[in-house]
């Protein structure tokens, strides 16, 4: 079980794709009010890592420990650009699902407080009504964030959310980031910057499947 401190725990995780290993007997803790970079060059595991520890892949061995709800933030969406979703109606998906409760479902006032308030958290309620996929990289992982937000996750999962990014979005994303872990949530997520990295309370390196740091 999950210590009070601990947010989530992963032990002995392994996995492999089509026979060939990725990860090897991976120990990682997420703490509540932590920001935790997991780093390693190009096909150390990061990914594997941090989809096992969301849930999206079973790892082979081991077994992960959750304390709370879990927000995934993936480097792109699968959400095509010419499917007419407003900003407002993707962070409006983070209310749905079998994990949000009401009476009947979450009710419609409660979502859109829900939806507003994150929206403001994350600096775009001006963009409410616009197309999802006229957003740049920047502003779709700020919505994305704000999805989990609405969710009311209290841990934060996110591959790469810097990628591709330039020098004062990814700073903006680092921002609310701090802030989620300042609130008391648990934060982890990939990263190559190396300013996201310095950033984080803790680091899981990773090198060749197996966590060297």
């Amino acid at each position: 079980m999950t210590s009070s401190d601990d947010a989530m725990r992963g032990r002995n995780l392994s996995f492999n794709f089509d026979g060939a290993p990725v990860l090897h007997n991976v120990d990682v803790d997420l703490r509540w009010g932590t920001m935790t970079a997991i780093a390693g060059l190009n096909g150390a595991g990061k990914s594997t890592l941090i989809e096992i520890l969301a849930g999206v892949r079973r790892p082979m061995t081991g077994v992960v420990e959750r304390a709370a709800e879990v927000a995934l933030v993936v480097q792109r969406v699968d959400i095509p650009d010419a499917l007419p979703l407003t900003v407002r109606e993707v962070v409006l998906m983070g209310t749905w699902g079998p994990s949000q409760k009401s009476s009947v479902k979450t009710n419609t006032r409660e979502r859109r407080v829900r939806v507003a308030e994150a929206l403001d958290r994350v600096q775009l309620a001006e963009l409410a009504t616009r197309p999802f996929g006229s957003l740049s990289g920047g502003q779709r992982q700020r919505v994305l964030l704000a999805q989990g937000m609405a969710r009311r996750a209290r841990i934060f999962l996110l591959d790469e959310p810097a990628a591709g990014l330039d020098a004062r979005s990814r700073e903006r994303i680092r921002s609310i980031l701090a802030e989620e872990a300042n609130r008391g949530a648990a934060v982890a997520f990939v990263s190559h910057d190396r300013e996201s990295i310095a950033a984080a309370t803790f680091v899981v390196s990773l090198e060749g499947g197996r966590r060297v740091g």
